[in-house]
């Protein structure tokens, strides 16, 4: 939460593993006639002693309520080289406000690893597993693509070595980069244990054409684990089209079955949140799994029925999907109520109920309505036919 009082500048200095020799002098100058300092021991271990109160990062809250006390008496903060990119200033600027910094950033361990190993950088995906799941890296992988990502412990490297083993990518080939721009530097080719301050590099190579999934809707079912209680994938892709993911965005999947649309709408965009409800457990745990496996761990799943589990959210959602349960009496009243302005509704009905739910929802509330029909090609002894799947009428509408 942001604190309203107002006051000094914040500064917050970004160091590399060279210490003070690694910084411009204006750099040095702001840590050399700092007050305050506050940093973790690695980093406050780089200073000279001076006359400057240390403060050690060590609990969160503690710490930034010390930062703030002594705001106005010209501290620094110490943070690991960029500290905008996956570092302290982000936590700075949402505890203090944007306003309240004077950042000094200083080249980073991304930049470090892109220039050691001459990646183009603007083309190259930099992710960190520093306290986020290892299943994050699934949802970048994709052949030809360079990624670079933070480690969280020595085992990390081993770890994503096991993620890539098992998410079809195992032939890509990894390089360990620990403790760049000092003295320690290493480099390693291979998989083994890291140091802890690595950045992991992964070249992707896929061990097959099946491996490689777009992020586009509409993958194959085949990529889900499912009972049968799935959105198929052409009627997913034209699904996903009208919900139209969008940046920060929330989407609640209402009967999510194997949890498709929802994950979909995540893999589509990175900042995007979703919410699964589904009342059958044995389904839950089902999304959970097709979640881990896609690259989109963060998911929440909530088990039970609508509309009763819809009550008492306290996000309003920016797309809703119903898949299943369109006939439940109060449930479009609930999604529609629950949208936030601008926000889209889209229900599908594969039955004759669910479909006389939605003429009558659209001639009360206006609204688009759609038929979707697919039919496949299937072999009938020596010849070939066109075999129609069932009929699916769409709704959609956007909250104004």
């Amino acid at each position: 939460m942001k604190t309203s009082r107002t006051g000094s500048k914040i500064t917050i200095v970004g160091i590399g593993e060279a210490g003070l020799v690694g910084l411009k002098p204006a750099a040095r100058a702001l840590i050399e006639n700092a007050k305050v300092l506050v940093g973790g021991a690695r980093h406050l271990a780089m200073i000279p002693e001076s006359r400057a109160l240390r403060i050690e990062w060590t609990d969160l809250s503690a710490t930034l309520e010390a930062i703030e006390a002594h705001a106005n008496e010209d501290l620094v903060v110490l943070a690991s080289g960029d500290p905008m990119w996956f570092g302290l200033g982000a936590t700075l600027a949402k505890r203090f406000g944007p306003e309240r910094l004077f950042v000094v950033p200083t080249p980073g361990a991304f930049s470090l690893a892109a220039a050691r190993l001459g990646w183009p950088l603007q083309e190259t995906l930099c992710l960190t597993v520093h306290g986020r799941p290892l299943e994050n890296i699934l949802l970048h992988l994709a052949p030809g693509q360079k990624l670079l990502v933070l480690g969280e412990d020595t085992f990390t490297p081993m770890k994503i070595a096991d993620l890539l083993r098992s998410g079809g990518f195992k032939s890509s080939r990894i390089t360990i980069l620990s403790n760049l721009g000092g003295p320690r530097e290493r480099i390693v080719q291979g998989v083994q244990a890291g140091l802890g301050l690595d950045v992991i590099a992964i070249d992707c190579v896929a061990d097959n054409a099946a491996a490689a999934l777009s992020r586009a809707p509409g993958l194959p079912d085949e990529a889900y684990e499912h009972d049968g209680q799935i959105t198929k994938r052409d009627i997913r892709a034209a699904t996903l089209a009208r919900l139209s993911p969008l940046p920060g965005q929330t989407l609640w999947d209402i009967g999510a079955g194997a949890g498709s649309v929802a994950i979909e709408f995540l893999r589509a965009v990175s900042s995007a949140k979703a919410v699964a409800f589904e009342k059958n457990p044995e389904r839950a745990a089902r999304i959970g799994r097709n979640a881990l496996a896609l690259g989109v761990p963060a998911l929440e799943i909530v088990t039970g029925s609508a509309p009763e589990v819809l009550q008492n959210r306290e996000e309003r959602p920016d797309a809703v999907f119903v898949g299943g349960g369109v006939s439940i009496p109060g449930l479009l009243e609930c999604a529609w109520k629950a949208l936030n302005p601008g926000g889209r509704l889209v229900a599908n009905a594969a039955t004759i109920e669910g479909e006389a739910s939605l003429l009558a929802w659209q001639k009360a509330e206006g609204g688009d309505l759609v038929r979707l029909s697919v039919d496949h090609l299937e072999s009938v002894g020596a010849f070939k036919v066109w075999k129609p799947a069932i009929p699916v009428v769409q709704y959609c509408k956007v909250k104004t």
